[in-house]
């Protein structure tokens, strides 16, 4: 009791009576009602109970339940379709979410003979934050040893040289180096090698001023020494999760898009039938991934005991032609503001593709799906990473996005079986570094999910077909010239350039709309094979690829979207033919 008198005497001090906390079947619940979202938020960072490596958490988790009356919050967004294609599916497991995690556990599961099937309220796989990061594969710089972070990053990130080569993707070990302006810093540099080898980061090592210079000659002057982490690495994450996706289905899988779980039937702790905008689904187990919405499957399953407090963060995309010259890996200076709680503090990063990436702020928001990016966001982020590199500059944007990242107010994964619900496991709370944890969470998602189904009396059995090798979509671009030539003589789609900035050809577009996970919208051929990703955004080549689409899936052009339903290219034709054009004379 004295720690619950102690959180509301804070509650107190800061809100009045406005919020106060209880203890609520082993959790930490936070009620009232708040005006000011920021506030909201305030009083779930002042009443959690952080775990450390030495102190276990006082309770399950919080649960911040004040109500925000300073405005509506919007509720999910839900699919156009409505029909009953999945009605009476009885999957062995129903994966909610096929962003990063969904799509790697997914796939992990797979690796048994067990009927998977996974569904997304989306169009696409890989619409929200899986989408919308930086690529980054984090060495783990400012994890806390013990937590789930910490313990996820470190087994993800030794998994990527094998899951990139198996899924035939990009990816680097640039390494990242973290720099410093104070010489008298240095001394100090030596000693944190000591903290570096207990956290188990291998090859740290110090960069004096001359070889950053070397490395890394589009930097401040001012910048006299560096950290190096080895282990840093960059990879494409909407095609890392895209590719994940479709080894999966290639392996058996399920995949059901523009599906939203609407409503669940809980009977004696197990979930029994999950509602669907395209019929009720019976599974023996359900694995919850769904980002920002996995508050609201916990709340369903009869099994919250986290919240998720939605925090935004955008990033910049340079043009290729100046991301060399400004940073050739990853790098960033370290200030007294370059770490908080909110975030890693962000960076300057390569991409696999040549383009620099300049980002994100972090802001909290009541809005889980609100990917609109604003001027003030982008000239926080320019402002910033200026101390960086100072040939930073907003006329070398080609675009930018926002993304939605879904911490949890302890600041740590959650990934575990239902504590109430015995047929359910969490996989929730995933923000930075998710992307880099993904394939060590599949794994023991997938042990945790064969756990279940063998308590339920279902055998699970090696599926010895499982082909862990996915062959990607030829890129004309990145071949040596006798390649290109063999590869044109076999096909001379390959020959034919849609997309110039990118040099994207006929036959990769193609191939994007052929692949196991469907492909019928702009963006969607973008994520897959880059046309519209160059400088001029798609001004010469959406149009050809627009026409590609719509003559390839056979639709009207006015029908091809570019993300989906509600998002209409085009109107319909100006003018309805020779009696128009006549009566125009």
């Amino acid at each position: 009791m004295a720690y619950i008198d102690r959180i509301n005497r804070k509650l107190q001090k800061q809100f009045g009576d406005k919020a106060a906390a209880r203890e609520d079947d082993g959790c930490l619940l936070l009620e009232g009602e708040l005006e000011n979202w920021a506030d909201v938020v305030r009083a779930g960072t002042l009443a959690v109970s952080k775990p450390g490596l030495f102190k276990k958490p006082r309770y399950r988790g919080l649960v911040n339940n004040i109500r925000f009356s300073g405005a509506e919050i919007p509720p999910m967004r839900l699919p156009v379709l409505q029909d009953a294609s999945l009605e009476g599916a009885s999957p062995d497991v129903l994966v909610l979410g096929a962003g990063i995690s969904g799509c790697a556990i997914a796939r992990e599961l797979a690796r048994y003979n067990v009927k998977i099937l996974l569904v997304d309220k989306e169009h696409d796989v890989a619409k929200h934050a899986s989408s919308r990061n930086d690529g980054m594969v984090h060495p783990g710089i400012d994890l806390r040893k013990g937590s789930r972070k910490y313990h996820y990053n470190r087994r993800g990130n030794r998994m990527y040289d094998r899951i990139t080569r198996e899924l035939g993707l990009d990816f680097e070990r640039t390494g990242q180096y973290l720099c410093f302006s104070s010489p008298w810093l240095k001394p100090l540099l030596y000693l944190s090698l000591l903290y570096w080898k207990w956290l188990g980061l291998e090859g740290v090592r110090i960069i004096g001023k001359e070889e950053l210079r070397q490395k890394e000659p589009g930097l401040r002057e001012d910048l006299v020494t560096a950290l190096f982490f080895p282990s840093a690495g960059i990879v494409c994450p909407y095609e890392l999760t895209i590719a994940y996706g479709e080894n999966a289905v290639q392996n058996g899988v399920t995949l059901s898009l523009d599906t939203a779980v609407v409503r669940m039937t809980v009977e004696g702790g197990r979930i029994t039938q999950v509602k669907t905008n395209r019929g009720t689904v019976y599974p023996r187990v359900v694995v919850n991934a769904a980002g920002v919405f996995a508050e609201d499957i916990a709340a369903m399953a009869g099994d919250r005991f986290y919240s998720i407090h939605p925090r935004r963060g955008t990033n910049a995309i340079l043009d290729k032609k100046v991301g060399s010259l400004l940073v050739r890996t990853i790098a960033s200076k370290i200030g007294a503001s370059s770490l908080n709680a909110h975030t890693k503090g962000g960076g300057m990063v390569r991409t696999v593709h040549g383009n620099l990436l300049v980002g994100p702020d972090a802001v909290e928001t009541f809005e889980k799906e609100n990917f609109a990016t604003g001027a003030a966001s982008i000239e926080a982020v320019f402002t910033k990473f200026k101390a960086t590199s100072p040939g930073l500059s907003p006329g070398q944007i080609i675009t930018y996005f926002t993304g939605v990242r879904a911490p949890t107010y302890e600041e740590d994964f959650v990934v575990c079986k239902g504590i109430r619900t015995v047929n359910l496991v969490h996989t929730a709370g995933i923000q930075s570094p998710g992307l880099t944890a993904a394939p060590a969470i599949a794994l023991d998602v997938s042990r945790f999910v064969k756990e279940l189904l063998e308590d339920s009396g279902r055998p699970v059995e090696v599926n010895h077909y499982f082909n862990p090798i996915r062959v990607p979509i030829p890129r004309t671009a990145q071949m040596e010239t006798e390649e290109r030539r063999a590869l044109i003589k076999k096909n001379p789609d390959y020959g034919i350039i849609l997309c110039r900035c990118e040099e994207v050809s006929k036959g990769e577009i193609l191939d994007s709309l052929r692949r196991p996970v469907p492909c019928d919208t702009l963006d969607g051929v973008k994520r897959r094979v880059r046309p519209g990703m160059g400088r001029c955004q798609g001004g010469f080549c959406g149009p050809l690829v627009l026409k590609l689409i719509a003559e390839e899936k056979g639709i009207p052009p006015e029908e091809v979207t570019k993300d989906g339903p509600g998002s209409m290219v085009l109107w319909g034709p100006t003018k309805k033919g020779g009696e128009d054009e006549k009566n125009e004379g």
